[in-house]
């Protein structure tokens, strides 16, 4: 089970609450998971409860106990946990993660990709201004990742941005794709000079030079003899961000789409960089360190992320290189 299956797991054990009468509020869009903080236990947790605590006219610990009935016996929940003021608290049948793994390597680039917006039929207006077209096409691409019939008007002729029609576009298709998607559609462009630099505060390197280390580290894993296979060890803080980070991602792309909000799926892969970058250190043997299960499954876990790196900015229409 991962994140975004929990989350819908719970999401449904509120509205069958609602429907049962045992709670009555308002069933939220959606409903966040992550990993316990501080007095947690488990493999995840949620704070549903405490936000459905006022509206419903009970405490919080009781709205948990509500939720918690119809969550035991569900697939993939080996145990469910109430702690603090109602916090709810999962622990995962075991090997979760590396279900998690194994299905972002079955799927490739198209992980998160589903049906969810199946039967729902998306027209755009053509647009003429640059910024406007981009933003049009990409968001036809993540409505098309999600199952939905999107297009303009004029449909199956492609979209084009015009080089020269904005100024970041002379940086090249990569820098000017970032430059106009990055910012929420109501922003500002970003300014195109720093996305040249090829240095940690540019967040398109970052995210394109993570890509290329998680191909690097599989090349290196390879002339030391020794390949991908996630054995579920017990993880560091950086790990389990990168966990929970791939595991959001198909909720990520699917707001995405419903919200038309490019900025989304950018936002998400810069954080996906970041969690691979503090982590890749520890990937390979050092010295004459032979390779263990563990690194066998924190390479596992690099070359899932670079699949989820790639597949991200496939969708942004942005390259993803193999060397950098």
């Amino acid at each position: 089970m991962t994140p975004a299956d929990l989350s819908l797991t719970v999401l449904q054990a509120v509205r069958r609450a609602v429907d049962e009468g045992a709670l009555r509020v308002d069933v939220p869009a959606r409903v966040k998971v992550e990993r316990p903080r501080a007095g947690g236990v488990g493999d995840y947790a949620s704070s549903v409860a405490l936000g459905l605590a006022r509206p419903a006219g009970i405490d919080a610990r009781d709205v948990a106990a509500v939720l918690k009935e119809r969550l035991d016996d569900r697939p993939g929940i080996a145990r469910v946990d109430i702690t603090g003021p109602g916090f709810l608290n999962f622990t995962l049948e075991r090997d979760a993660d590396g279900e998690l793994i194994r299905r972002i390597r079955a799927a490739g680039p198209s992980y998160g990709h589903s049906d969810a917006l199946a039967g729902t039929r998306v027209r755009f207006r053509t647009a003429t201004e640059p910024r406007a077209a981009l933003l049009t096409d990409t968001v036809v691409r993540l409505l098309h990742a999600q199952g939905a019939d999107a297009g303009t008007a004029e449909d199956g002729e492609p979209i084009h941005v015009l080089p020269g029609a904005y100024e970041p576009l002379a940086l090249g298709t990569d820098a000017a794709r970032w430059a106009l998607l990055r910012p929420a559609a109501h922003d500002q462009a970003l300014p195109g000079a720093p996305l040249l630099v090829q240095h940690e505060r540019n967040p398109l390197f970052r995210v394109r030079y993570a890509h290329a280390r998680a191909t690097t580290l599989s090349r290196n894993a390879g002339q030391l003899g020794f390949g991908p296979a996630y054995d579920h060890p017990d993880h560091p803080v950086d790990e389990s961000r990168l966990l929970t980070l791939l595991g959001d991602h198909p909720a990520v792309l699917l707001s995405a789409a419903r919200h038309r909000a490019p900025d989304r799926v950018a936002r998400h892969l810069e954080a996906v960089a970041d969690a691979l970058l503090a982590f890749q250190h520890t990937v390979l043997p050092l010295g004459d360190e032979k390779p263990s299960a563990a690194h066998r499954s924190r390479l596992a876990l690099a070359e899932a992320a670079g699949t989820v790196l790639a597949g991200g900015l496939s969708l942004l229409g942005i390259s993803a290189p193999d060397q950098i």
